[in-house]
């Protein structure tokens, strides 16, 4: 994922002279019954068939004696902070996410910077580290900064299980929960998630599928879909393109990316990322300020409405301008946000809607 991990609040580990455990694993949903003890997980598109003892290349679901089981029930980090830095900047201004990860993803994209987490299984220096979770103390305090329940860092879609727990307590406490995800999944799992989430960001990293396959291991078609599908289910979607060296840098694949979003609808709002060197592409440049500038410009030519950038911009990169008249309805320092100009949703000089979730 390209949520940042600075500042992760990570479990204790183990005192001097304990045991690491394992994976706890449990029994997973999206499983499909096969002929000889096999099972189809049908929770990614890679559908994988998993035969007896067999793990599926996520490492984190398996096939024990004929039931699909999952090792992401459960907590690795936790951490509180700003809505800002999902990022989500149609959603709630001001407000708090803890955010909560559990280990593994279904991408081994080489500049994660979260690899430590999210590679867990296939990374020989990844250990396992995690908690079983806590569902009802999370949102209790998740409730008492009157914040959202987030889970982010890594990959939230492998953990559905994860998911549906949190929302049994959020829904009676008023508590909303968000996800930042690469969008990776299968329509029947984005059914299911779909009407428990207010609000998701979801990478789109590139262009076309060859690009996107080097970089992650995995196809992109499914990932435009899921816009699609999260939107169509009423969940408010941002969406976030990385500017990595080799595919979505490139100003071909992000005009593509900007054209595709318009076609869409020109009021998603498109965060652009700057690429940090880290794990196998610590050897790369970080994105210079005018190439993100320069991507900026692309998406406005292309028709985007919203178009942000966290610090190469200065203030303006994230600001929220109303597309009607102008005024800046939303101004934000770095993961803050310093001041609203609307009203019920709507532009306090021209009172057009601006489109989000705000309360």
């Amino acid at each position: 994922m390209t949520d940042g991990s600075e500042g992760i609040i990570r479990l204790s580990p183990p005192g001097q002279g304990d045991i690491r455990p394992g994976p706890q694993w449990r029994p997973a949903l999206l499983a499909r019954p096969l002929a000889a003890g096999r099972i189809g997980c049908e929770l990614c598109p890679f559908g994988c068939v998993l035969g007896p003892g067999q793990v599926g290349p996520c490492r984190v679901r398996r096939n024990d004696g004929g039931r699909l089981e999952t090792a992401t029930y459960a907590v690795a980090a936790a951490h509180l902070d700003a809505i800002e830095r999902k990022p989500l900047y149609h959603v709630r201004p001001g407000t708090s996410v803890l955010t909560v990860a559990a280990p593994g993803c279904t991408f081994r994209c080489d500049y994660c910077v979260n690899h430590r987490l999210s590679q867990y299984g296939r990374d020989d220096d990844v250990s396992w580290v995690g908690e079983e979770p806590r569902p009802a103390e999370l949102v209790a305090e998740a409730a008492g900064h009157r914040a959202a329940v987030g889970v982010s860092y890594t990959e939230p879609g492998l953990a559905p299980e994860l998911t549906l727990a949190l929302a049994e307590h959020a829904a009676p406490a008023g508590v909303a929960i968000v996800w930042k995800t690469n969008g990776f999944l299968t329509a029947r799992a984005i059914d299911l998630v779909a009407p428990l989430l207010l609000a998701v960001n979801i990478d789109v990293k590139a262009a076309g599928d060859a690009a996107h396959r080097r970089l992650t291991g995995a196809p992109l078609r499914p990932v435009l879909d899921a816009v699609e599908r999260f939107r169509a289910a009423g969940v408010w979607v941002e969406v976030s393109t990385p500017l990595i060296p080799g595919t979505s840098a490139d100003v071909d694949q992000l005009r593509t990316i900007a054209r595709w979003l318009v076609t869409m609808d020109p009021d998603i709002p498109w965060h652009l990322l700057r690429f940090t060197p880290d794990y196998r592409m610590s050897g790369h440049v970080p994105t210079q300020p005018d190439a993100l500038a320069a991507a900026h410009t692309i998406g406005g030519d292309a028709g985007l409405r919203f178009r942000y950038i966290e610090r190469a911009l200065g203030d303006a990169g994230r600001t929220t301008v109303c597309p009607t008249c102008g005024l800046s309805v939303i101004s934000r320092g770095i993961w803050t946000t310093t001041k609203i100009s609307m009203v019920n949703g709507r532009c306090r000089g021209c009172a057009a809607v601006v489109p989000g979730r705000w309360e």
